[in-house]
Formats: C-alpha cells, structure tokens, sequence
C-alpha cells in the first residue's frame, strides 16, 4: 500500500481515500492532489514516486501539467482586461495589426479563449522545436486563413491557443505572457507554477510517462478533419515534455510546469472573488467573465459536447463536476484537472506524472473533485 504523504482536515477524509484509491488500483506512478477553501487549505497531499527509479515524489515535486497551464494563461488575459488594457470583445488586429489579414479582421480575443477563433492548428505544420519559437508561431498564425467562420462553432485550439494569446500580452505588455504571469499572479500570490520553468529549478522536476498513444487527440476522426489537421500540425509525442528544451520555453497552452498545490493556489484567488491572503489580482467582476459563455455544442477537435466560457470549461450535463453555476473547469492531456467553484469558495487540483491517453481527463481526477465537492456539501 503507498503511504500518502501530507496534509488533510478531517471532513476532507474522503478525498484522501480518492488519492489513496488510485494508488491501491495500480493507476498511478506518482501523484498531488490540493483542495482549498475560502482560501484555506484543506487538502495537501503528495504519494508515489517521481521517476521511474523509484525516487520518491516530495512535497515540492513539479511536473509538466499540459492544458492545465491554459487555465493561467487564461487568468493572465483576465488580469489585463480588468485593468482596462485589454478588450477582450474587440478585434485581436487593433494590437496585432498583421493578424487582420486573411479572413481574421474581427476575431477577438474571447473567441481565442473560448476556442472559437478558427484556428486550432498551425498551417503550415511545424516542428516540434518551433514550439520554442514565439515569432515563429505567432507568424504562423498571423498568415493563415481560419479553418471555419469564427465564433460559429468551437474546435480545441490545442497548442495554438497560447501563441495567440502569448503575442496579444506581448503587443499590449511588451513582455511575455509567461514574465506578466510570473511576477503579476504566481509571485504576488507565492504560487508554485511556471510558463517557462527556471534552470534553478529543475532537480524539482519529476518524469511523466507519456501515454502508449501519443496520436489519441485524433483517434477515431476522418484523416481529413479538423481534428486529424490540428493534432498533426505539430507532431507531438509527450516525450518533449521530459527535455529542458520543452520546459525553459514558454508554451502558454501546454508547457506550464506545477504541481496540484501551485494550481489551487492560483485557482483559490479566482474562487475568492479576485483575492486571495489579502492579494487581490483580480475584481469580483472580472473573475465574473470566465462564465460569459462562448460555445456550447460538440467540439470539432474533442469530438464530444463542450460548453465553453471565457478561458475555461463550464459545467454541463457531460461534465458535472459542480453543482453550482459559477464553477469552471480544465485539464490537462493525460488527466490532470482543476475545479474552480466560485459560489462555493472552492479550488480543487490534481497533477500526476502517469499520463493516460485521452485529452478529456479520466477518473482518477474526477473522484477526487466528485470527493471535495461531497465533503463541502457535507458541511452544509
């Protein structure tokens, strides 16, 4: 039996024996798991190993979470909008003037967020290696035409997402999206996530094992799709995520390096209204916008029924991992997943290092957030 290490209130008992679960079944190499509420931490826990020598995965473990790190991003562009330097319903082209060409005039930066745009994949493709590249991408993705008629229908922009918004912080801020995230939200609220991780701290970081099907996004899909377009415009395999190369560099929509406590920790000012220990980052209001809702019908990348806010998944009859309207989701390729529960004052995160295969999460972190919200209604 793996012993599972840190902390966690009583009436949270159940969560622990979710964390516990996935070990005793075999599910798991190494593994965090965090719950907040109203800004307390009720849930820290850590199990498992880190790599596959058998190193013990600690209480400041750090692994790649994939598209959880979209939910930053994310956080970052509804930072400058509630300060007034960003109009999210405006055209991205009034800051990015290269970006109006071929059909995109008028796409705006909520539909980026809300993965409307029309642009989930790079045309031409591209490497791998120029992931690592901001101008490149951004480039990319100001010459193409979009795949469908903005803001009509949504299709997961995978990778795309964060070079859309990274250059958008860049033309507004003149820093990168990850420098604003790091010294404007991880910083002030000493949370422990990075875009583009420091070489100072890489002996933190644990292995993932990627998945045994690294073209999962596209199974099942004609070769002539949408999502077969987008998953093969940059062949990733998720062993990038194992090299410094994939880590130092800032990847917005999949490079974010953390674990289950550095993402509550964030998530935790989102479920208090915008502050967090007496921080406040963002107002009530602009925490408010992620649930604007931007597209609720079958995503054409995913393949199954998506709503969409601004920035992060809403609620629905697929995926209720809420019983309460102003609560928001997200994950990460592999299982990683985050519940914010504004109307509960709830965070919830959970980060392993075994990925699975799919892009939607699986049950190992859907029992745990079903565990945190039962524990919170226990209290009545």
């Amino acid at each position: 039996m793996t012993e599972i290490l840190g902390t966690c209130k009583p009436e949270f008992e159940p969560v622990k024996a979710a964390f516990a679960a996935n070990f005793d079944q075999g599910s798991e190499l190494g593994a965090s798991a965090s719950v907040t509420l109203h800004g307390e931490t009720v849930v820290d826990l850590w199990a498992g190993d880190r790599d596959l020598d058998g190193n013990p995965w600690e209480r400041d473990t750090i692994v790649n979470v994939w598209s959880t790190t979209k939910t930053m991003a994310a956080t970052t562009l509804l930072l400058l909008a509630d300060r007034g330097e960003l109009d999210l319903d405006t055209p991205i082209a009034e800051v990015w003037p290269e970006f109006a060409v071929n059909g995109k005039a008028a796409i705006t930066t909520a539909q980026v967020m809300g993965h409307t745009a029309g642009l989930p994949g790079f045309d031409p493709k591209i490497a791998v290696e120029g992931l690592y590249d901001q101008d490149l991408c951004a480039a990319n993705l100001a010459a193409q035409a979009p795949w469908w008629e903005p803001g009509t229908m949504s299709g997961y922009h995978l990778v795309t997402q964060g070079y859309l918004e990274g250059e958008i912080v860049r033309r507004i801020t003149g820093r990168t999206l990850g420098a604003v995230f790091r010294t404007e939200i991880a910083e002030p609220l000493g949370a422990d996530f990075h875009i583009g991780l420091p070489e100072s701290e890489e002996p933190r970081v644990g292995y993932v094992v990627p998945p045994e099907n690294p073209l999962g996004v596209v199974a099942g899909f004609a070769p002539d799709s949408i999502a077969v377009r987008a998953g093969l415009s940059v062949p990733v395999t998720g062993d990038e995520q194992n090299t410094r190369a994939w880590r130092a560099a800032e990847i917005p929509a999949a490079g974010g390096t953390s674990n289950a406590r550095g993402v509550a920790r964030v998530h935790a000012m989102l479920a208090n209204g915008g502050t967090l220990d007496g921080v406040r980052i963002l107002s009530p209001e602009g925490v408010d916008r992620i649930f604007v809702e931007q597209c609720h019908q079958t995503d054409a990348v995913l393949g199954v029924p998506m709503r969409l806010g601004t920035g992060f998944g809403l609620m629905s009859d697929l995926i209720p991992l809420s019983p309460n309207p102003r609560s928001c989701f997200w994950g990460g390729w592999g299982g990683s997943i985050c519940v914010v529960d504004v109307d509960a004052g709830l965070s919830v995160a959970y980060v392993m290092n075994k990925m699975a295969g799919g892009l939607v999460g699986d049950m190992r972190g859907a029992m745990i957030v079903l565990a945190a919200q039962g524990a919170v209604a226990a209290l009545g």
